[in-house]
């Protein structure tokens, strides 16, 4: 490309005494950055330029693509190397052109590069195990890491293993620079062929081939249990031994119990197996065996520890609920529509694997007990009193019928008495007798005094239970029935329809203002509380500590 410029001269034209005149005439000033080049990348080339008139300057720019190191130069000619590049580019250099008395011209030169990439070398290295030969379960690694790029300024862009002979093997991954293996069982010695294949950046692609051996294993079959674990009672337990290896394309496995409390196995022969651990008032340890059988005969063993926690299902009784309902019917416990219910969380989602004492609905646990509070049997007819073995209560059991008020015994379940714990008293005439039930009303204290008086079921120390307490005797899972109390462990009821209630005194003031005049009561056929006044008369049902 030429480019020019014009330079008029301005001639003046003098008249003197007949003397003469010149012209002028325009200069041109041109320069010539010489032919387009292709070359290769990394090699050394020269540049030309030509400039008119002579005895100019030149002064060289690169105007685009890969960068040339030295820019700006000065001189004609120039001997430059061609820059490391990834794909085919284009150099645009400009040369200026400058000579005395005219103006600076330019032209460009065009600079074809080609990429000339050079293949990656691949090397593959064994880094571990560190002791070699490996031997069963030594995790082998082959890496590609000493594998390079010859490009000064290439690099690894990816990694591709191939097994091109020998044993399935678990590999979690064949695209990284590193692969690694556990050293499978093996009957007898075993050549693998590996091939790494490496890409470069510029997509240079290069492959090798290694080989290895693998050394046979002194066992055949390698029974594995899983590892130990740790669980609260009434969990289900899974024992899996799938992680058994053996030669032989089959196995068979047969579990049993070394030690700690007498679990049933869903199903022994088979690899994997459950059971519900068992109701444990301690910290409990129990341990099962596996035996691993291949197909031709060959025998291991191991085993594994499961730890049991008791649950912390607390020392209050469940609702006595034990089936799940949606807006309308009885349905599955464990819906997602429905979730949470009481037949599916605490003591009674458990009540048919819990190790009771006693019995009673669900995960209520009640042993009966006579006069001077020893334990008879559960089907004994003949009891004065019942022990709680949830809660570690014992409970007053009423006796029969024996008249009608106030003609009746003392813990005949009939009577009922107004509420004058601790330093209670009333406005009117109300007052307990010495002994209850008197003829006109019946304080609770005296009764309890009398009560403790003749020692009954062994203890002095019985009193009006709690609300928490006395709550916890309700079986929800009567709802419907007329008594929510489970009569074959408090029977001798009374009549609804003596009071037209069955509610029962608890120890606890309700806080009803200033007068503090109202105490809670539960009713025994809905299970509902109440603030009741306390000159009002309600049933009782003596509970004490052990």
């Amino acid at each position: 490309m030429k480019a020019f410029a014009l330079i008029p001269l301005i001639a003046l034209l003098c008249a003197c005494g007949g003397g003469g005149g010149s012209d002028d005439a325009d200069v041109e000033s041109s320069v010539n950055a010489g032919n387009d080049l292709q070359i290769i990348e990394k090699t050394d080339f020269s540049i030309t330029a030509q400039g008119s008139p002579a005895d100019g300057t030149f002064t060289w720019q690169q105007v685009s693509g890969p960068s040339l190191e030295g820019f700006p130069l000065e001189g004609a000619e120039q001997t430059l190397t061609a820059p490391d590049v990834k794909t085919d580019s284009e150099i645009v250099l400009r040369v200026s052109y400058q000579s005395s008395g005219t103006s600076a011209v330019s032209d460009d030169i065009s600079i074809s590069v080609s990429s000339n990439n050079q293949l990656p070398l691949v090397t593959v290295t064994q880094t571990s195990p560190e002791t070699l030969p490996s031997v069963y379960k030594d995790t082998v690694t082959l890496s590609g890491l000493e594998s390079s790029d010859p490009d000064e300024n290439g690099q690894i862009d990816s990694y591709f293993w191939q097994l091109l002979s020998g044993p399935e093997l678990n590999i979690a991954s064949f695209n990284e620079s590193t692969l690694s293996f556990s050293h499978p069982l093996l009957e007898s010695n075993v050549n693998l062929s590996w091939q790494l294949t490496v890409i470069d950046d510029e997509g240079g692609e290069a492959s090798t081939q290694y080989s290895m051996t693998l050394n046979k294993t002194n066992e055949l079959v390698d029974a594995n249990a899983g590892a130990d674990q740790n669980i609260e009672e009434f969990e289900q337990v899974t024992l899996d031994a799938t992680s058994s290896e053996t030669v032989t394309d089959t196995y068979q496995c047969k579990w049993q119990q070394l030690t700690g409390n007498t679990e049933t196995l869903s199903n022994s022969n088979q690899c994997t197996t459950t059971f519900f651990a068992s109701d444990v008032d301690t910290e409990t340890t129990l341990s099962f065996e596996v035996t691993v059988t291949d197909s031709k005969g060959r025998t291991d063993t191991d085993s594994l520890f499961v730890d049991v926690s008791p649950k912390a299902l607390g020392l209050i009784n469940d609702s006595g609920v034990g089936e799940c309902y949606n807006n309308t019917q009885r349905i599955n416990c464990e819906s997602d529509d429905f979730p949470a219910q009481d037949a599916e969380l605490g003591r009674d989602s458990f009540a048919n694997r819990l190790d009771k004492v006693g019995k009673g609905n669900l995960a209520f646990d009640y042993t009966k007990l006579n006069e001077f509070a020893d334990e008879v049997s559960d089907t004994s007819n003949s009891f004065s009193c019942i022990r709680d073995n949830v809660t570690g209560l014992v409970w007053e059991v009423k006796s029969a019928a024996s008249g009608t008020v106030p003609n009746t015994s003392l813990r005949d379940g009939q009577n009922h008495y107004f509420w004058d714990v601790g330093n209670t008293t009333f406005t009117d005439t109300s007052s307990a007798n010495s002994t209850c039930p008197d003829n006109t009303s019946c304080g609770v204290q005296s009764y309890i005094n009398e009560v403790n008086d003749l020692d009954f079921c062994g203890g002095t120390n019985w009193r009006l239970p709690s609300y928490t307490e006395l709550l916890g005797l309700i079986d929800y899972g009567k709802q419907g029935q007329s008594v929510l109390i489970d009569e074959a462990f408090f029977p001798n009821m009374p009549s609804e329809s003596a009071l037209s209630h069955l509610r029962y005194w608890t120890s606890q003031t309700a806080a009803d203002g200033t007068s503090l005049s109202q105490a809670y009561i539960i009713d025994m056929s809905d299970g509902n509380d109440l603030a009741y006044p306390k000159e009002n008369t309600a049933y009782v049902r003596l509970v004490r500590s052990r």
